[in-house]
């Protein structure tokens, strides 16, 4: 074969191998062109701004800022006589989602307060919803109303609630809380063992809350796992909307850890 005709025949695969090349190349472009990403936290805002308690209210003695964490601790000389919170000062939250992480130390007993009102006879104490938690992680990710109904869903229940047998009767509230839990509740479904759910969480490090409360659907999630849902049907204790709140519990010296803190409100 001639010289002439090898260069030709070389000319035109190389010619192809470039025609393909360049169908290819568009193609490749376009699938890029249409992927989106969607952020898993768009929509939140930060609350916590890393190295101060500015835009949240509570005793000094209990609570600081430091190293991107916002800290609650109770030390032997700072022991506590009733349970204190760091109080968010963005007003009254009704619907919204919660993220943050936490972490909690052995003998810690905390909690994440929302839709609660404040006391006026004890400084810095909430009344209202809280998504639990303790260092021991025998009640983290439960649904546990402070001073009011107790407990509502343990770890691992979807329940149902209703309302006092008798409001009417003075002091009923209470009347209607046995072995610190709620008579009107109704375990409408499982969400698992409440031992394996506990595997979930890590002990003395680093997890993850999220809240997401709507209407009067109340759920709690650690580490994207659904913990414990609330329906409230209670239309005379339920709450509609109220304050957002950080506690540090009453006890022995502990010491919890909170950072990342972003709210969306729906």
């Amino acid at each position: 074969m001639g010289n002439n005709l090898k260069c030709g025949i070389l000319a035109g695969i190389s010619l192809l191998l470039c025609m393909a090349s360049c169908k290819e190349k568009p193609k490749a472009q376009a699938e890029d062109s249409v992927k989106i990403e969607t952020p898993e936290g768009v929509g939140f805002i930060s609350i916590f701004d890393g190295t101060s308690l500015t835009g949240w209210e509570g005793d000094p003695t209990y609570w600081r800022a430091e190293n991107n964490t916002l800290i609650g601790e109770i030390t032997p000389e700072t022991l506590l006589q009733s349970n204190t919170f760091l109080i968010w000062q963005g007003g009254e939250l009704k619907d919204f989602e919660l993220k943050t992480e936490f972490r909690i130390s052995e003998n810690g007993n905390s909690g994440i307060n929302y839709r609660s009102e404040l006391l006026d006879t004890i400084p810095f104490a909430l009344r209202g919803y809280q998504a639990d938690m303790d260092g021991k992680n025998t009640y983290t990710g439960q649904n546990y109303e402070e001073r009011k109904r107790t407990t509502l869903a343990y770890r691992g229940e979807k329940a149902a609630i209703t309302a006092q047998k008798d409001p009417d009767v003075p002091g009923s509230l209470r009347a209607n809380v046995e072995k610190n839990a709620w008579l009107g509740r109704e375990v409408l479904a499982s969400l698992g063992n409440s031992d394996t759910l506990r595997t979930q969480i890590k002990d003395g490090d680093w997890n993850e809350c999220h809240l997401i409360i709507q209407g009067n659907r109340l759920q709690h999630f650690i580490n994207g796992v659904l913990m414990s849902e609330v329906i409230d049907n209670d239309t005379i204790n339920r709450k509609s909307s109220g304050l957002l709140g950080l506690q540090a519990h009453r006890g022995p010296p502990m010491k919890v850890e909170f950072r990342n803190i972003l709210l969306k409100e729906l």
